[in-house]
C-alpha cells in the first residue's frame, strides 16, 4: 500500500496525460500529489520532509505550468527536486551524518568512510538525474519526457537496490574482518 501512494502521483500523471493531455494531467498530478499528502499523514501522522519538498514543488511548478499554459515550467520540476536533493545530501555529508546513514544505519552497520560513500553516491545520482531531465525535455520534447519521467521510478529503484547490495556486502566484510 505505502509504494502504492507513494507512486500514485506519477501514476495519475502518466494517465491522464495518456488519455486527456498536459493540461488535466497537471491538475491530476497536483491533485494525486495534495491525496498522497493527505492519506499519509492519516495513516502516520508524519511527512517526510522529502515528501513535503515534493509536494511544494509540484504545486508550484504545476501551478506556474497551468497559468501560463507552459509545459516546460512542469518539465523543469524534476529538474529542481534532484539538485535540491543533490545539494542536501552533500551538505548531510559535509556537515556530520550523511542522510544515508541516517535513514539506513539501524539497518545496517557499515564504517564511517563508507557511509560518506554511499551518501556522494546518491549526490552523483541526483545530480546525474537533473541534467538527463533536462536533457530529455529540451532534446526530444514532451511525449518522450513522460515516458523518461516513468521510467525513472524504476532507474531510482535499480539504483537503490544496488547501493543496498553494495552496503550490504560492505557491512559483512565489516563484520568477517571484526571475529
Amino acid at each position: 500500500m505505502s509504494a502504492l501512494i507513494d507512486f500514485l502521483p506519477i501514476l495519475a500523471f502518466f494517465v491522464a496525460y495518456k488519455t486527456v493531455g498536459i493540461w488535466t494531467a497537471t491538475g491530476v498530478l497536483m491533485a494525486a500529489t495534495a491525496l498522497q499528502l493527505a492519506v499519509t499523514w492519516l495513516r502516520t501522522r508524519r511527512v517526510s520532509p522529502m515528501m513535503l519538498w515534493s509536494a511544494v514543488l509540484v504545486f508550484a511548478f504545476g501551478a506556474v505550468t497551468l497559468y501560463f499554459h507552459d509545459d516546460l515550467v512542469l518539465m523543469w520540476m524534476p529538474t529542481a527536486l534532484y539538485a535540491t536533493l543533490a545539494l542536501a545530501f552533500a551538505a548531510s555529508s559535509l556537515q556530520g551524518r550523511p542522510f544515508v546513514e541516517r535513514m539506513m544505519s539501524e539497518h545496517l552497520k557499515v564504517d564511517a568512510a563508507t557511509w560518506r560513500a554511499a551518501n556522494w553516491m546518491w549526490v552523483g545520482f541526483f545530480a546525474l538525474l537533473a541534467g538527463l531531465n533536462l536533457a530529455v525535455a529540451y532534446r526530444y520534447g514532451l511525449n518522450t519526457w513522460v515516458w523518461w519521467k516513468l521510467t525513472k521510478i524504476g532507474i531510482v529503484f535499480v539504483f537503490l537496490l544496488a547501493q543496498v547490495y553494495w552496503l550490504a556486502r560492505r557491512a559483512e566484510r565489516l563484520a568477517g574482518d571484526s571475529t
